[in-house]
C-alpha cells in the first residue's frame, strides 16, 4: 500500500480540524492578532493586513 504510516496519503500532513490559534501583537502596527503557530521570541509576527505589505512579491509569467 502506498502512502505514510500517519494515514496521510503521499508524505501530506493530514487535516486533523481547526488549528490551535495562539494570541499575539503584531510586529508593525501593534494590534492584537492570532496566530496558527506559537510565535518565537525575537522574530516578527504580522497580522493579515501587515503580512500582506511584508510577503515578497512573485514573478509572474
Amino acid at each position: 500500500m502506498y502512502g505514510n504510516k500517519s494515514g496521510g496519503s503521499y508524505g501530506r500532513p493530514r487535516n486533523d480540524g481547526p488549528k490551535e490559534m495562539h494570541d499575539t501583537t503584531c510586529s508593525d502596527c501593534g494590534c492584537q492578532t492570532q496566530v496558527p503557530f506559537k510565535p518565537t521570541e525575537g522574530r516578527p509576527v504580522y497580522c493579515k493586513d501587515c503580512y500582506a505589505k511584508h510577503k515578497p512579491q512573485r514573478d509572474r509569467y
